[in-house]
């Protein structure tokens, strides 16, 4: 039986924390199955103490556990798999991944051999795996479901320009002036009837798979409008400002150019692929950052390749500041004939030893670097490059705030690492908010917000009818046996 004030005493850095299950917090998109379908759906746990205050350090991994439980319509229990990260600063994730539609879910969290009562979930389904080809038929009843943002200040700032949007009149002159196969690729989309339907451009599309996957994703869980677009395979936005404005999607966006930004294929595969084929994602960078910010090396960690000029500067820095740095080039591509200089060639290292380290480098590769989601998760501070480019989210970050900005030919960034050391409470309270910018803004259900509700606004601006054309090919979904009850008549039945 559940005692409502049970006290655990818990052993932390040699003191005694006394933590009250009862008011554990929790939050977060797992908390409601039958209405969000994700590849591993996911909570939050924030545990306090006695005093009615949040925790602030892990009072160990081993303290939660969680089971998710359920059973399919002919009474055999559900393959599910659980997780349980410990975040390391007082919260945990638990997320959880159905590989079969299941009926009377419930999980259950405990704190040693305590059961959370206020945690327990039950749903009487159906629950369905994310196979699952059934979506809601209304996008706005989808998108409050998931308690998706109500501003999306990029997506306006995108859209600006395109109040009415005519491909009829558009599609062939934009056909001509990206046809170029050997320095750009493109495909152009048509979603009619939630189905998918594209024809690509260029010498090297293999990128297609990742739009592909997300629309597909998508259209399981919600009936998208119809719509017709472009996306750019390529890391470069395409459409310079000054120009004809085209209506082009691209991964990464940048202050000469004005093409429509779609948050980028790394992101987006590890939001729709976690727990399964991807090692790293928002939320798996989160439970592995085992060291303490106390204990963390107080130096600079970066790894990279030579895409840039200014990673090359960065390794001449980090010679004459030996202290500060821990710094290598993992591969040599663009600047091969400066090996000798600037290598050899270091080996990869795992993006959660980065972590290790108090400081952490975001700096521009060939266009923006898209780890910068992930540096932000951390729990390290993050000193970033001022940069032209940017993604989806960059326009919500406050520097100062959420990372420290460095020029963006780094000649200041010694100054700034100094100041960093010697503000050591300042560092530590950004690098705070920088986690909690991602856990509000870069998680896979806000991914997942981002892609339809741009699809919904672009949607309005479509004055052509969206038809598909003779030349393009439909990407079907994969066969997956799934029965939809959309009403409780054939549920009823079925049971």
């Amino acid at each position: 039986m559940f005692i409502p004030f049970l006290l655990l005493l818990i052993c932390q850095e040699g003191t005694n924390v006394e933590i009250d299950p009862s008011k554990t917090i929790i939050w977060g998109p797992g908390l409601k199955p039958d209405k969000i379908t994700m590849g591993a759906r996911y909570v939050f746990l924030q545990l306090i103490d006695l005093e009615g205050k949040n925790l602030t350090e892990s009072p160990g991994k081993d303290l939660v556990t969680a089971r998710v439980q359920g059973e399919t319509l002919r009474g055999h229990a559900c393959h599910v798999r659980t997780q349980v990260l410990d975040s390391k600063d007082g919260s945990f994730i638990v997320r959880y991944k159905l590989h079969n539609t299941c009926f009377n879910l419930q999980l259950k969290v405990q704190i040693k051999e305590y059961d959370l009562p206020v945690l327990l979930v039950k749903s009487k389904g159906p629950i369905y795996e994310d196979e699952c080809y059934c979506p809601n038929p209304s996008v706005n009843n989808w998108l409050e479901d998931l308690e998706c943002s109500k501003n999306y200040t990029q997506i306006h700032h995108d859209l600006a320009a395109f109040a009415h949007v005519d491909f009829d009149e558009l599609r062939q002159d934009i056909i001509k002036a990206y046809d170029k196969p050997g320095s750009v690729s493109l495909c152009h989309y048509v979603v009619k009837s939630n189905k998918i339907f594209r024809e690509c451009y260029g010498r090297h599309v293999g990128f297609k798979i990742f739009m592909d996957s997300v629309l597909l994703s998508i259209a399981r869980k919600v009936s998208l409008p119809d719509i017709e677009f472009f996306m750019n395979l390529g890391d470069w936005p395409l459409v310079p400002k000054g120009g004809k404005s085209y209506p082009i999607f691209s991964w990464c966006g940048s202050l000469d150019t004005k093409d429509i930004v779609l948050p980028t294929y790394d992101i987006t595969e590890s939001s729709l692929e976690a727990m399964g084929k991807v090692m790293l994602d928002m939320l798996s960078v989160q439970g592995n950052t085992d060291t303490p910010w106390e204990e963390k090396v107080e130096k600079l960690f970066w790894r990279g390749r030579d895409s840039r000029r200014e990673r090359l500067d960065l390794i001449d820095i980090s010679r004459n500041y030996p202290d500060l740095f821990n710094v290598s080039i993992t591969n040599f591509f663009f600047f091969k004939d400066e090996i000798e200089k600037y290598g050899p060639g270091q080996s990869h290292i795992s993006l959660f030893h980065f972590f290790k380290y108090k400081y952490q480098l975001n700096i521009d590769g060939t266009v923006a670097a898209y780890r910068f989601p992930y540096l932000l998760a951390g729990d390290s501070l993050v000193l970033k490059q001022e940069s032209k480019y940017y993604e989806f989210f960059y326009n919500n970050l406050v520097p100062g705030g959420h990372y420290v900005s460095v020029k963006s030919d780094l000649s200041d960034l010694v100054d700034k690492l100094t100041w960093a050391k010697e503000h050591d409470e300042e560092a530590l309270r950004i690098a705070k908010s920088a986690r909690q910018f991602a856990r509000d803004n870069l998680l896979p259900r806000d991914v997942l917000c981002y892609h339809v509700v741009l699809f919904r606004e672009w949607s309005k601006r479509l004055k052509s009818k969206v038809k598909v054309l003779d030349n393009m090919e439909e990407v079907l979904q994969a066969k997956h046996s799934c029965e939809c009850y959309n009403g409780d008549a054939k549920l009823k039945e079925e049971l």
